[in-house]
């Protein structure tokens, strides 16, 4: 790799940080259900709105941090997500109410923009044969941010239960959850001041005819002998955009058809599969299977380390390989799993022992449960809604997983087993290649605005799995739930796989030209050489 090649990496790199924040974020709240559900008595959807808020502000994000990087810059939207990260971990440490929490997880939110605006950037100033390596650390760095989360609410937890004095005194011990959602604030003010160092997008730059600067960037992470060739390649691409505003509509011309319609289905399957449902609730569904709840946190943990190992592999086989079969492998695998998630739960049966009822620490009246003792249960749901007419509502909501990790017959290896799966497939195709195809796919005249609008309906998608999920569980059952996202994955399979062309190796420019020559689905995808 040359010096400029290796300048690239580093900037990609920094910029990359975004999605470790994103990672952290989203995965970070999955340690904090456990002790706000109670503190600020959730129902199912309040549950859902405070894990759900960051994605919901993320959908306005979509649709307003892609054009305003069209229009300030790409490094300044940067900077301002960077902010957003650092005030909305604060504000949520110090959340007073369930409202505020909602509120302060809203406003972090908006820096999910960031998911859309780093692989963009990266695209732009990563070499076409290295574009999907580099555009995967950004994938990357979410699934590093995932597995330290993950870490860190472990961590929290058992340092919560000790009665080390350094614990007490910083109120770990009374605030675990607090502290979770606070450290999030020491990288975000880390990446703030890293990005501080980075330059303008050279294909940006072109945009707001400022060549001049352009061609100083591109010095800077290419090799000499290329800067004159692929800065007439942007400019010719970019056209007279410079001095046309483009309007929405603009979307709808035919060339764009083809990347528009790979794009929302890319976009809409990757969440509409569950895996934010895994991310942001796994302790909550390890105890399903059964575990305590030191061993759910300790179990979320491997998704983190499966996340890392998948995403590594992605990275080394995705110019290799191409983003195609690495996509569609990973949606089968997807399928597979979720689908033995749903059977390993399906078996399972519930029966709470008078022994085991005698043994549990609830401050609750044993006598109806005792009336229950010996009854066998089929399914989650049958009984859930025996727990709830004994105990209550109230009491059920607070104290479930307690009764079912009690009462729960269950094969709890499989169920791990395809969750795992689930998650290694998701972070082989859908999480990486996603970006790196949002990244390549779109023309350089419209690529926020097109960014924009997929992003709007990844975010959109991922809101909506992630606030219904808790009412699934809770009037569906687990079991069904994942057999739902198994139907999903297989839903999107098909027209994936006719409509997907391979974009490895291509200039960005020719990656256009590709898709806007294409017309008809069922030909073959034209041979274009770099």
């Amino acid at each position: 790799m040359n010096e400029g090649h290796g300048r690239a990496l580093r900037i990609a790199c920094i910029v990359s940080l975004g999605g470790f924040l994103f990672g952290f974020d989203a995965s970070v709240i999955s340690g904090v259900i456990t002790f706000i559900v109670p503190r600020f008595g959730l129902s199912d959807l309040q549950l859902g709105l405070v894990v759900g808020a960051p994605t919901l502000a993320g959908m306005i994000a979509a649709l307003t941090a892609a054009p305003l990087a069209d229009r300030i810059g790409r490094r300044p939207v940067l900077l301002i997500l960077a902010a957003l990260y650092t005030v909305s971990a604060v504000a949520s440490a110090l959340a007073p109410s369930y409202e505020v929490l909602v509120a302060a997880r809203f406003l972090g939110g908006l820096a999910f923009a960031s998911l859309g605006i780093a692989p963009m950037y990266i695209g732009e100033i990563a070499p076409a044969k290295r574009r999907g390596f580099m555009v995967s650390v950004n994938q990357m760095n979410i699934m590093i941010g995932f597995s330290v989360a993950y870490f860190a609410n472990y961590f929290m937890l058992e340092a919560s239960q000790s009665s080390a004095t350094w614990v007490a005194a910083l109120g770990i011990d009374a605030h675990a959850w607090r502290w979770m959602l606070g450290v999030e604030a020491i990288p975000a003010l880390v990446w703030f001041l890293f990005l501080l160092r980075v330059p303008e997008s050279p294909r940006y730059l072109v945009l707001r005819e400022r060549v001049s600067e352009a061609r100083d960037v591109l010095a800077s992470i290419r090799p000499a002998s290329v800067i004159r060739e692929e800065l007439k390649e942007i400019q010719l691409s970019v056209g007279d955009a410079a001095t046309r505003r483009y309007h929405p509509r603009e979307l709808l011309h035919p060339s764009l058809r083809l990347c528009l319609m790979v794009g929302f289905l890319v976009a809409i399957a990757q969440q509409v599969t569950g895996i934010n449902a895994i991310y942001f609730y796994a302790p909550s569904i390890f105890e399903q299977s059964g575990v305590g709840t030191n061993a759910a946190f300790a179990q979320a943990t491997l998704i983190g380390i499966i996340n890392i190992v998948a995403t590594a592999i992605a990275m080394v086989l995705i110019d290799r390989m191409g983003r195609r079969p690495l996509l569609l492998f990973g949606l089968v695998g997807i399928i597979l799993s979720t689908a033995l998630v749903g059977y390993g739960f399906q078996q399972a049966s519930y029966e709470l022992r008078e022994s085991t009822i005698a043994a549990l620490e609830l401050p609750v009246d044993r006598a109806p449960l005792e009336e229950l003792a010996g009854m066998r249960f089929d399914s989650d749901l049958e009984f859930k809604r025996a727990m709830t007419e004994a105990i209550g509502a109230d009491a059920m909501r607070a104290h479930s997983a307690v009764l079912i990790q009690a009462a729960i017959e269950v094969d709890a290896r499989l169920v791990l087993a395809g969750i795992l799966g689930f998650v290694f497939s998701f972070a082989l195709s859908l999480g990486p290649v996603m970006w790196v195809l949002f990244s390549e796919i779109f023309p350089n005249r419209v690529r926020g605005l097109a960014m924009g609008v997929t992003g709007f309906a990844n975010s959109l998608s991922s809101f909506l799995v992630q606030f219904i999920f808790p009412w699934e569980l809770s009037n569906l059952g687990i079991a069904m739930t994942f057999f739902i996202f198994s139907a999903a994955g297989l839903l999107f399979l098909v027209p994936l796989a006719r409509l997907l062309p391979e974009t490895r190796g291509h200039s960005l420019e020719a990656v256009e030209a590709l898709f806007s020559g294409r017309r008809n689905a069922g030909q073959p995808v034209p041979e274009i050489r770099p």
